[in-house]
């Protein structure tokens, strides 16, 4: 979404100097030239009539709220693919557009927050590196994360789970179905189902492991635990990366159920 704040930053900008222009120096030309108001350039008409409704939504979208649409399964099921999810952009303090530098803080993400992020990569050459992911926050600065066979610990407890039956799980977003099982997981504040391949229960997987969250950073997983590329594979999350708190679902076109769904 970064092409749009900067295609808005450019905009309002040339619209509000041309405004500005005319305001202090061309609308006195043109009046010593004899012309008449309805005789101003075409740029000028439409830069006046046009700066303030992109200032709102420049505002807006980069301040206040914002939308993302999400193209993988890595949170089902609380998000699922083609979700367009709402974001409290102003949730982790207020950032500048384009370069989501933090100008104010106003609040930290805690323990179950879904947040939408920049992925920073798992190398240089990542091509993936600068999009915005969605996940759950899981570890906070200073943590002590261990995942095994499905049951997370933080600093040396475990989560509480509450079986909720077995399901199908895709490998992967077109992958074969899968047997597994849905849990409802107690995090910090937040309730939320996940979900794991029952061979991963039994036997583990790949994203087993101890982490120690450095300060500034945070730990963050997808409710989707065996398809998510998350902290478990590319490292910490960078606070600076910090894009906002996902809050609602108000879109999916192939399921309109999901309209106005909350995110816990």
């Amino acid at each position: 979404m970064r092409w749009f704040e900067l295609v808005m930053v450019i905009l309002t900008l040339v619209s509000g100097l041309i405004w500005l222009a005319d305001r202090l120096w061309l609308k006195k030309r043109r009046e010593a030239g004899g012309l008449l108001a309805e005789e101003e350039p075409w740029y000028v008409d439409y830069s006046r009539a046009f700066f303030p409704i992109l200032l709102a939504i420049l505002i807006l979208r980069s301040f206040i709220i914002d939308h993302f649409r999400v193209p993988t399964g890595s949170m089902i099921p609380s998000i699922r693919i083609g979700d367009f999810i709402v974001v409290n952009k102003f949730a982790y303090g207020l950032r500048l557009p384009v370069t989501n530098t933090k100008v104010l803080a106003l609040g930290e993400p805690a323990r179950g927050d879904v947040v939408v992020f920049t992925y920073p990569g798992m190398r240089a050459d990542d091509p993936d590196a600068g999009i915005d992911f969605v996940k759950r926050v899981v570890g906070l600065p200073g943590d002590s994360v261990r995942y095994e066979r499905g049951v997370l610990s933080i600093n040396g407890e475990a989560l509480e789970y509450q079986p909720q039956g077995a399901v199908q799980i895709r490998a992967g977003d077109n992958g074969q179905l899968m047997d597994g099982q849905l849990m409802l997981e107690q995090l910090g504040q937040s309730a939320h189902q996940v979900q794991n391949f029952d061979i991963s229960l039994e036997r583990g997987s790949m994203g087993d492991g101890e982490f120690v969250v450095p300060a500034g950073h945070y730990f963050v997983m997808g409710d989707n635990r065996d398809n998510s590329l998350d902290s478990r594979y590319w490292g910490f999350l960078p606070e600076p990366n910090l894009r906002g708190k996902a809050f609602l679902v108000w879109m999916n076109f192939k399921d309109f159920s999901r309209i106005g769904e909350k995110i816990h």
